[in-house]
């Protein structure tokens, strides 16, 4: 018995001593914490000084913010402006799917065709078996042009040609179809989800409902591209309750398992470059999961099992789970700006290429 009580009291003072230990996790309230020493935690003075020179002299980017343990570790630039995000709407349209997949509203395993999804050009029978999950992880085998583009559909296979679920293609109208059915199933605009899902409840600084919109060539399809505008550091709160499996404090905000669902892989950078060998050229390996895309393939661990919210000119959402880190930046279109895709993956590798906690 005496032996067994010192047991328990040993066993008590270590979880106490954890407890003590465990660094409590950071979120910003209405406004976002700034780290007063960086270097401190691993980032050098000199180092985030050559790289905020890179992006001044090398980049266009207009606003971009690091974020470590939940605090401002580096900002460069206008980060409270919002503007146009580009394809970064995808993955924020994928983390409103969660709240609905969890009480059974939507069914990611619904087919087009128990949908009554048609669209200017007929869905053909095959292409009628793709399903809700094959949208939202660019795997529809359905080869229809978007009424916007910005897409590889150049690389399409013929139509009817493809299985559904069977062949990776970054196709707008997937998305643009996944956007029309979460309204209809739903029966909810995506962007008054927005602003009960994310911008409410993660206390976002510059939400501006008034400035979305929806738009697309409806002579080419009727399935309109749901565009969005946010400012980086409403972009980095989103990148953080990534980070953080979907909590925010002490509220679940999105499911788990949802977020381990969306950055699970969908598409490998293998097949993804098969698809669509342009993709050699980025300079990350990319593969996919559902509208996120996930970095693979890296030496440097501090990319390991990151994933990216990426847009067109520089828009981009970074999370690096190894490190506890969130990477958000854009570049204004206004401005008649734009940064390639290489230089976008150069911002990736060395915004964390500065941290050394060792």
């Amino acid at each position: 018995m005496k032996h067994y009580k010192i047991l328990l009291i040993l066993l008590l003072f270590t979880s106490l001593l954890y407890c003590y230990t465990c660094e409590a996790q950071t979120y910003p309230d209405q406004t976002w914490s700034r780290d007063e020493d960086p270097s401190l935690n691993g980032w050098d003075n000199t180092e985030r000084s050559i790289f905020t020179r890179y992006i001044i002299d090398s980049t266009n980017i207009t606003g971009l913010v690091i974020v470590h343990k939940g605090q401002i570790v580096l900002e460069y630039g206008d980060i409270q402006e919002n503007s146009y995000i580009a394809s970064c709407r995808k993955s924020i349209l994928a983390i409103l799917f969660g709240k609905y997949i969890e009480s059974g509203i939507i069914n990611l395993d619904k087919t087009l065709g128990e949908l009554n999804i048609n669209d200017v050009s007929e869905l053909l029978p095959i292409e009628n078996t793709a399903k809700i999950r094959d949208l939202i992880a660019a795997r529809s085998g359905i080869y229809l042009n978007g009424s916007n583009g910005g897409d590889f559909r150049r690389y399409a296979p013929e139509r009817g040609s493809v299985k559904p679920g069977t062949h990776w293609l970054y196709s707008n109208w997937d998305f643009n179809v996944a956007g029309y059915i979460f309204e209809q199933e739903t029966n909810r605009s995506i962007y008054d989800e927005i602003e009960s899902q994310l911008a409410i409840p993660l206390q976002m600084q510059d939400w501006d409902k008034s400035l979305q919109r929806k738009s697309g060539n409806y002579k080419v399809s009727k399935f309109p591209a749901y565009h969005m505008w946010f400012s980086t550091r409403d972009m980095a709160r989103i990148g953080l309750l990534m980070l953080r499996k979907g909590k925010w404090n002490e509220e679940q905000i999105i499911p788990e398992y949802w977020v381990n669902e969306i950055i699970k892989e969908r598409t490998s950078y293998i097949e993804a470059q098969k698809s669509v060998p342009l993709l050699k050229e980025d300079g990350l390996d990319l593969g996919y999961g559902y509208m996120w895309w996930l970095i693979e393939n890296t030496d440097d661990y501090r990319l390991n099992h990151a994933y990216s919210a990426q847009g067109a000119l520089g828009q981009n959402i970074t999370v690096y789970p190894e490190i506890d880190v969130v990477l958000a930046f854009k570049t204004k279109s206004d401005y008649r700006r734009r940064n390639s895709i290489q230089t976008q993956m150069k911002i990736i590798k060395k915004a964390v290429e500065i941290y050394n906690p060792d």
